[in-house]
């Protein structure tokens, strides 16, 4: 690994690899074991996990890249994850969708410049009877307005 990443960061992904390295199929769980631990997977990360599991830098990062839920950047304070199944879209999901990139200025995958919020697309929250639902961080929220959003996130903001 390279300095862009810490020792901290370092230890951890060696560690996670070490321990998961000889489990079936192991390549997904150390990638979500890293993401879980440091919030997303480091794209230093991958030669480490791409040498003990003697795959290729390549494979690694396919799988890394093939995932939405996979981050290879820090993730922001909150993670705002909007549900675009068919069900929120049918119940206005569309609109709020632009609205909820509109106020926060960003797409997905991407996190406001305050560090506060970062925006991921989910497909399916199991929420389908309060559409359209989002979740921010591991708190699933139904029948989201577009006031209710900005309450929220006057809410995050505040709280940061």
């Amino acid at each position: 690994m390279t300095d862009s990443t810490t020792d901290s960061q370092q230890n951890v992904v060696r560690d996670i690899t070490s321990r998961m390295a000889n489990q079936p199929g192991a390549l997904l769980p150390i990638l979500h074991g890293i993401q879980d631990e440091l919030g997303y997977v480091p794209p230093d990360a991958v030669p480490t996990i791409a040498d003990a599991l003697n795959l290729s830098r390549a494979d690694v990062h396919g799988v890394i890249s093939f995932y939405h839920y996979f981050r290879t950047t820090p993730p922001g304070k909150h993670t705002v994850y909007l549900c675009r199944a068919e069900s929120c879209q049918s119940m206005g999901g569309v609109a709020l969708e632009a609205h909820v990139k509109q106020r926060l200025g960003i797409d997905y995958h991407e996190t406001t410049s305050d560090g506060v919020v970062s925006l991921e697309p989910m497909y399916c929250l199991g929420n389908c009877a309060c559409s359209p639902a989002l979740m921010v961080d591991k708190e699933v929220l139904g029948r989201v307005t577009a006031e209710g959003f900005d309450t929220l996130l006057k809410t995050l903001k505040e709280g940061a």
